[in-house]
């Protein structure tokens, strides 16, 4: 079996969201660097395939015309205007930002939906070649300190490449080898959830606007189930628990799922008549709080494997693709003065977590709340017709201003 010997300052591991991110912004800077990834793409990620404003944000900062010629395009990407909850007490409550009363044009969306095989071969896609030596189906198998740098040692088909770096990037999940060689791949079920998704079609009850759904059964705190819409009819759909719960109750989650499904009185009916796509398939999330180190001396780690999960909402690839560009940014100045040592970093673990702070605090004081005062606690504020309105008139129109409007600002120093 003969040996490809790549040498370069940067390798990505990893090419998702967070991987393929860094790269794109990496390939704008003109810097060169390789990235690698066990899949060929396109290919399937287990995910609730919800695209909020802060992956909008990231594409803005990428290219405008991703998000108006190819998102709002596409026939992989269905369009939400807002959110329905359906709150333990029964009630439901749908928050779609008003539109102003001197126009009445449709409203740009809140969110996206689209099957993760579509998203990120499309971002993927935009990987510059010029700069970008991209493998895929290239699968890490070693990871060696050497020097000041590494020697990474993967296996593509029947090739094998060793590449020489000064510097290595793991956005490669939750699972991650690079995690794994630095010893830190660690589950904190305080600051992680289990998670189900399965395609469904032909769902009762979808809202013409396209609204996310998301209920949270009164048997069942500390946990949520989605019905996320899909372009043809289709479907995700959904159940997460926060994993210290979970052990602490012996909750099988894929048999709550189930039961949910087929019994709760919400959910059973609109499902009566709809067709599964697949069995249900699971994943880890690693949220936000856990405070990981994220980088170090000639490494970052970006997206899951740098636990940047929204803890209040389960959603990592918009704060993935935050730490992919930041990523970039801290990349950029290393390459600049040719120094790739911790002491370059030290700001980085700040810059990924600062719009996470707020969302960290509320899931510790959420989760230390008895169960029923947790269930109590939802029905009273989303209930709150001065948080509706608040939200509705206020909040979501900030957001998507924000997402389209307001550069992302990355401070380097410490």
């Amino acid at each position: 079996m003969t040996t490809e010997i790549i040498k370069t300052n940067i390798c990505i591991v990893g090419a998702g969201p967070a991987g393929a991110t860094t790269s794109i912004m990496l390939a704008k800077m003109g810097i060169a660097h390789v990235i690698v990834d066990a899949a060929d793409f396109p290919r399937d990620k287990t995910c609730g395939d919800c695209l909020d404003l802060k992956v909008v944000r990231i594409l803005n900062e990428i290219d405008p015309l991703i998000v108006t010629n190819e998102l709002s395009q596409q026939q992989y990407f269905a369009a939400s205007a807002g959110m329905r909850f359906i709150l333990p007490n029964g009630k439901h409550v749908e928050l779609i930002p008003e539109q102003n009363s001197t126009n009445k044009t449709v409203a740009k969306p809140i969110f996206y939906v689209s099957k993760r095989s579509n998203f990120d071969n499309l971002l993927v896609e935009k990987i510059d070649n010029n700069y970008a030596d991209l493998r895929l189906a290239t699968r890490v198998e070693k990871i060696e300190r050497e020097g000041g740098g590494w020697r990474l040692y993967t296996v593509n088909n029947s090739k094998k490449i060793e590449i020489e770096t000064r510097m290595v990037v793991g956005a490669d999940g939750d699972h991650s080898v690079v995690l794994k060689h630095l010893q830190q791949r660690k589950v904190d079920r305080n600051n992680y959830a289990a998670a189900l998704r399965q395609y469904w079609k032909v769902v009762d009850g979808m809202h013409k606007e396209n609204l996310i759904e998301i209920y949270f059964p009164a048997s069942l705190p500390f946990s949520y189930f989605w019905i996320f819409p899909l372009p043809n009819g289709e479907a995700n759909v959904g159940y997460g628990m926060a994993s210290y719960y979970a052990a602490k109750k012996n909750i099988n989650i894929r048999k709550a799922f189930a039961e949910l499904i087929k019994h709760d009185a919400y959910l059973a009916p609109r499902f009566k008549n709809a067709q599964p796509l697949e069995s249900t398939k699971g994943w880890g999330i690693p949220m936000a709080g856990c405070k990981r180190k994220a980088y170090g001396n000639g490494w970052l780690l970006v997206g899951d494997a740098a636990s940047v999960v929204s803890p209040t909402s389960g959603e990592g690839i918009g704060t993935g693709m935050f730490s992919g560009f930041i990523a970039a940014h801290f990349l950029q100045r290393s390459v600049q003065q040719n120094k790739y040592d911790e002491k370059m970093f030290t700001a980085y673990q700040r810059e990924i977590h600062k719009r996470l702070k707020q969302e960290e605090l509320l899931y510790r004081f959420a989760n230390a709340l008895p169960a029923s005062i947790f269930s109590a606690g939802i029905n009273a504020l989303l209930s709150n017709r001065f948080i509706q309105k608040w939200c509705t008139e206020k909040e979501m129109k900030r957001w998507i201003h924000t997402a389209y409007n307001e550069p992302v600002q990355v401070n380097l120093n410490a």
